[in-house]
């Protein structure tokens, strides 16, 4: 993530997220994502591990309470959800195309595209590797939060941190278990990490800085991955995914709650520079988690001219609406710490040039963490 020293009060777009339009769908679109050779990433990382010789534990009581909950809200991807069940992807799909579901566009005008010669058998074909592109990033994402929340236990100063991060790890590691297993055994396949998303990630992971770690993903990453989940638990007719995205988002809102309670009391003592900073850097990952939306790579596999993708999907009238849901917990989060109204209300002013500001009243992660994370899910009989 690009860190702007003594930046201007009035940082352009092309500073921060190399463009001067946040909708150019074009240059949205160049930036797909492709796995090394060798199947693995590496990100310089040279973030310092801290010890700290303060074991009181409880002296931050509202992370010490979250800590409790952690404890008592484990559950077992393993034998907990319904691996039994017969996941019929191409039925599922079919059954989307026939109630107007056209992947992850809602008849736009595709006139001089590729596109616009599509019958059936294209689009409940799209309609799959939508699935199949959507759970995959999930999946990245959460080895992404798996390595940020390691890193927290190493960075944080705070013993109370420490101690419920370690259970996040946990959270984390299951995630990207349970993701993995129903793309394998469930779906056909899994894609690439999102271009957009990769470039987040490798920035979250490489800053020095604990606390933007936090930011970056706690807030950010998890705060869009929470909404997420909940919109794709409201709308899928399987029941093992049901099942599984409610159990994550059991987990999910203490990840969130637990980002800002302690972002809140290190906001407190920074200065207008530093917000500012962390203004920029919010705004930065909120670009890039929209832009991952986008689905390049998925027209990218299909042989789809990612000219004709960008011209569709920025036509589609259904994106803005789906795009600004995903905010829903990223904005209130963001105002409850500070960082919409700081300065000059820089903040505010770009998200509402993303067309998202209207979710600043909604309801912020802590107030909902009673509700969502409270002891295990399987005792609940969450669906």
């Amino acid at each position: 993530m690009a860190i702007i020293e003594n930046s201007d009060p009035r940082a352009s777009n092309i500073e921060l997220i190399g463009r001067d339009n946040i909708n150019d769908f074009e240059e949205i679109f160049q930036v797909v994502g492709r796995e090394e050779e060798n199947g693995r990433h590496l990100v310089p990382d040279h973030c310092p591990a801290e010890f700290t010789w303060d074991y009181e534990k409880g002296a931050r009581p509202k992370l010490d309470k979250l800590y409790e909950k952690a404890k008592n809200a484990q559950w077992n991807g393993s034998t907990d959800l319904a691996w039994d069940t017969n996941v019929d992807q191409e039925y599922l799909a079919k059954m989307a195309y026939d109630e107007g579901a056209t992947g992850p566009m809602a008849a736009p005008d595709m006139t001089g595209t590729v596109l616009a010669t599509w019958g059936e058998k294209e689009w409940v074909a799209l309609n799959m590797e939508y699935q199949n592109w959507m759970l995959s990033q999930f999946m990245h994402g959460e080895q992404g939060a798996l390595l940020c929340t390691a890193k927290i236990v190493e960075t944080v100063p705070w013993i109370d941190a420490k101690y419920y991060a370690s259970t996040q790890v946990m959270d984390e590691a299951r995630h990207v278990e349970v993701f993995s297993r129903y793309l394998d055994t469930k779906l056909s396949g899994h894609y690439q990490m999102n271009g957009h998303l990769g470039l987040l990630l490798d920035d979250i992971v490489s800053d020095s800085r604990w606390d933007m770690t936090y930011l970056g993903m706690q807030i950010m990453v998890e705060g869009l991955a929470l909404a997420a989940f909940g919109l794709m638990h409201q709308t899928t007719k399987e029941p093992l995914l049901k099942q599984l995205l409610r159990y994550v988002m059991a987990d999910e809102a203490r990840h969130v709650a637990f980002g800002v309670l302690s972002l809140q009391e290190l906001y407190l003592e920074l200065n207008a520079a530093e917000i500012r900073e962390r203004q920029e850097f919010a705004f930065e990952a909120a670009v890039r988690m929209r832009d991952r939306m986008a689905g390049q790579e998925i027209y990218d596999r299909l042989g789809v001219p990612l000219k004709d993708a960008a011209k569709v999907m920025s036509q589609d009238p259904g994106r803005l609406d789906f795009q600004a849901l995903l905010f829903g917990k990223i904005v209130p989060n963001c105002k409850k710490l500070g960082l919409l109204d700081a300065g000059d209300g820089w903040l505010r002013e770009k998200f509402t040039e993303m067309g998202v500001i209207a979710f600043e009243d909604f309801e912020d992660t802590e107030a909902e963490v009673d509700m969502e994370a409270d002891g295990s899910p399987v005792e609940r009989n969450l669906v």
